[in-house]
């Protein structure tokens, strides 16, 4: 499907939030075009095609993540995963780059879901849509998120 190859963009970032291993990003993206390929038909056009392959990928993620929970690889954040600035960080802000990667590393296959949208400069619509949560609870969640990595990025120092 061209569309997906045009968007496997999405996939990638999937994968590198939810794995840091190579081999587990390869499997994962594997898996989650297997099951793109198999949930298409049943695409129903409500949504932008990008939604949907979200919300497919980041369920098959969650999925995968909940199964092989007890493997390292599946536990940790992907530097990849964050992007920065083109301009080199200052070590300050290296410091808690790194904070933040290992605070994320520490949340709930969801949490991780909605940060990585929110990161992605999706609206709180548009996670709920992805997510198929309601909006007010996207709001609810992120802030509990929020204050969740304020906690883990403090502990971590």
């Amino acid at each position: 499907m061209e569309i997906v190859r045009a968007n496997q963009g999405i996939i990638h970032k999937v994968c590198n939030i939810y794995c840091d291993d190579e081999e587990d990003r390869n499997d994962l993206f594997q898996e989650i075009l297997a099951q793109l390929w198999k949930s298409y038909p049943s695409f129903r056009k409500e949504s932008k095609f990008t939604t949907w392959m979200y919300r497919v990928a980041l369920n098959t993620a969650i999925t995968s993540f909940k199964k092989v929970r007890r493997f390292s690889g599946f536990t940790r954040l992907s530097g990849e995963s964050l992007l920065v600035a083109d301009d080199p960080p200052s070590a300050e802000t290296e410091e808690n780059l790194m904070l933040l990667k290992q605070a994320v590393a520490r949340l709930s296959g969801i949490e991780k879901s909605i940060i990585l949208l929110f990161l992605e400069n999706k609206s709180y619509e548009e996670i709920a849509e992805i997510t198929g949560i309601t909006q007010n609870y996207v709001r609810v969640k992120m802030n509990r998120i929020k204050k969740k990595l304020r906690i883990l990025m403090t502990s971590e120092e």
